[in-house]
């Protein structure tokens, strides 16, 4: 990882990835019990259940003196939100012993900044929901209303996060809470952010790979020089339009609304689509754990590609093909299939595209762009 240089209004985060939790799981032979009980508690007003199997996190401090947190940075959200040490007390709020991981959490007793304000929240998100009440906190740059979660979803205690940081648009904000992103946009050189993952290592069990945030900038050392743009078709999710989709033999030549989202560990799309995908890669359906598969040494399998603004864009199956444990000599295809209604986005582009190439999200023209990002290895 090349970390650049910083200076005055720009800010480089270090990220890294969490270690899987579905091989975690898989090894330890409890992972049907646990997409047993998740189907069981899930929500019916969520549009898809994506398990954020691998996700990239960072760490934040808030309050006064700084309490730190492991949080996700979110682009397919705008709410920032912690878990409240005195009101959220269950076993998810603590972390399951599966997790390997004891959660952190906000002691607003011990913030002399902390102001509550009483109003109440509720967020859903593709994975999970939480409740609370919103707070005031000094941050670094200043102060931010965030939210105090007295409860979270299940499929949250098995993960290693402490909350959700939201980059989206204010749009998509909860509450009409200013997001921390537009909270920070007058302390940077310019107004966005470009994000840099790492590749994960293949088997992604133990985590640690890490990636860049960069605040203010385009960090054009772990990514290609040139970024190319396209104008966002929503200012709620980071949404834009695809030119066409194709993989093997298979294409649809037409415009399609997809989003980019960091807070999604795989690629999520029409049942159509996402069959189109497994019928090129010979991909078998695993019900047991729910996930398509192929062989760890299968050769010769087509790229996922996407053509955004008249470029293309290729996702090779060192990105998209992944060994979670399964045994066998079976790898995960890193795909899911979703339903989204009306003009919502008919594609997610989680962090299987973003591995492949940097994204910088341009909050002050209202654009995306994409670069090739490097790696050391595959």
């Amino acid at each position: 990882m090349v970390i650049p240089k910083q200076k005055s209004g720009v800010f480089t985060v270090e990220m890294k990835s969490t270690p899987s939790l579905r091989a975690g799981l898989i090894k330890a032979g409890k992972w049907q019990q646990v997409l047993a009980n998740l189907h069981t508690k899930a929500s019916g007003s969520q549009p898809f259940i994506d398990y954020q199997d691998n996700f990239y996190l960072v760490n934040v401090t808030t309050g006064t003196p700084p309490q730190q947190f492991n949080i996700v940075p979110d682009t397919g959200s705008s709410n920032y939100w912690l878990i409240d040490a005195n009101k959220c007390t269950n076993q998810a709020c603590q972390g399951y012993p599966n997790s390997g991981y004891t959660k952190h959490r906000f002691d607003s007793t011990k913030s002399t900044t902390f102001k509550s304000l009483g109003t109440s929240f509720s967020l859903q998100y593709g994975s999970g929901s939480c409740v609370g009440t919103l707070a005031f906190a000094g941050l670094t740059y200043g102060s931010q209303t965030f939210g105090l979660a007295s409860s979270i979803a299940d499929v949250f205690g098995y993960q290693i996060m402490d909350g959700i940081m939201g980059l989206g648009w204010p749009a998509l904000s909860d509450n009409k809470v200013v997001p921390p992103m537009q909270n920070l946009l007058s302390t940077l050189d310019k107004p966005l952010f470009t994000v840099w993952m790492d590749r994960i290592t293949n088997p992604p069990s133990q985590g640690g790979n890490g990636g860049l945030i960069t605040y203010g900038a385009l960090d054009t050392i772990n990514c290609d020089t040139t970024f190319n743009y396209v104008t966002l078709s929503s200012q709620t999710y980071w949404q834009f339009a695809v030119d066409s989709f194709s993989v093997g033999t298979y294409n649809v030549p037409k415009s399609q609304q997809v989003i980019s989202d960091t807070g999604t560990s795989w690629l999520g799309g029409p049942p159509k689509l996402i069959n189109y995908i497994v019928l090129a890669t010979n991909a078998k359906y695993d019900a047991l754990n729910q996930a398509y598969t192929v062989s760890c040494t299968a050769s010769g399998l087509p790229d996922i590609v996407f053509i955004i603004g008249g470029i293309t864009y290729n996702i090779p199956s060192t990105e998209y093909v992944l060994d979670m444990g399964l045994g066998n000599g079976d790898c995960v295809v890193t795909i899911f299939d979703m339903e989204f209604t009306g003009f919502g986005p008919q594609w997610i582009l989680g962090d299987t595209f973003i591995r492949t190439y940097c994204n910088v999200y341009d909050i002050g023209n209202g654009q995306i762009g994409f670069s090739k990002a490097h790696h050391k290895s595959v």
